[in-house]
């Protein structure tokens, strides 16, 4: 598993650092057949996180990738789970607030977890047994050389603190929300919590950004109430989990899953 990790790391920082190079650019934008958006750097990143893990010929389930029917999918018990960009929205917008997202599922469930925020020069990722963490990257820097154990040596581990339900008003209740894709349902959501906390403070954020915001203990609740698809979570899932939070479908106790027959997911709650 260590070895995984490592290499999307890897793949990570590679991929980040030649989307900054198109992110200076005047690049073009096309869309795909679902009107999203989608750029010379989706298509970059995604040539070169699979030309790393393919090295460890597990499939990969790719956004930018070759569609793979069910029937073939619902037999891996392990894959990849690629976004090369998550957020392509904001990376046209050049607001910086981005991802590269790779996560590794095994049995629906992802046990690893590699989030970068290429123009934050951040890097967040999270195993199965060994927790989340937080790292500040320079590109110019030989992380390619660095082993697993060096990398986590120079990095802040995440753990979130449980919620205080009865602490002090003068601490606002913070809810993260979408910044590209607010519904009425989360606006309802905000209101609700509003009544029953009295002080809440909503926070904007863009792609997988809310699951690290959870993960570090900047905001205590990510409601996802619309459509996102598995490559949009399935990373971030990873950090805010081994960071100690929980991932559930709203309004019921089950997890989120992955590989299903329908990659949409359902609504679900960070918390």
């Amino acid at each position: 598993m260590k070895s995984y990790l490592l290499k999307s790391i890897q793949a990570s920082l590679s991929a980040g650092k030649a989307i900054l190079e198109v992110y200076s650019t005047d690049f073009k934008i096309e869309l795909k057949s679902d009107d999203s958006p989608l750029t010379t750097a989706d298509k970059l990143s995604h040539k070169i996180i699979k030309s790393y893990l393919s090295k460890f010929h597990i499939p990969i389930l790719s956004e930018e990738g070759k569609d793979v029917s069910y029937e073939e999918r619902k037999n891996w018990d392990t894959l990849w789970i690629v976004d090369p960009i998550d957020g392509t929205k904001e990376f046209i917008k050049r607001n910086g607030e981005f991802t590269v997202n790779i996560a590794l599922v095994k049995n629906g469930k992802p046990v690893l977890g590699v989030l970068l925020v290429p123009v934050k020069n951040t890097l967040y990722f999270a195993m199965q047994g060994i927790g989340s963490y937080k790292l500040d990257i320079d590109y110019s820097d030989t992380f390619q050389e660095l082993s697993l154990d060096e990398i986590i040596n120079r990095s802040e581990q995440l753990e979130k603190k449980p919620i205080k339900e009865n602490s002090s008003h003068s601490e606002p209740y913070k809810i993260v929300g979408s910044r590209s894709h607010p519904t009425p349902e989360l606006s309802k959501f905000v209101e609700t919590k509003r009544q029953e906390k009295g002080n809440v403070e909503f926070i904007s954020a863009g792609s997988s950004l809310k699951f690290c915001l959870i993960a570090e203990g900047k905001a205590d609740i990510y409601p996802r109430l619309g459509p996102t698809r598995e490559w949009d979570t399935a990373a971030g899932h990873a950090i805010a989990e081994y960071a100690g939070a929980t991932i559930l479908i709203h309004g019921s106790d089950k997890p989120l899953v992955y590989n299903k027959q329908d990659l949409l997911n359902p609504w679900f709650v960070v918390c």
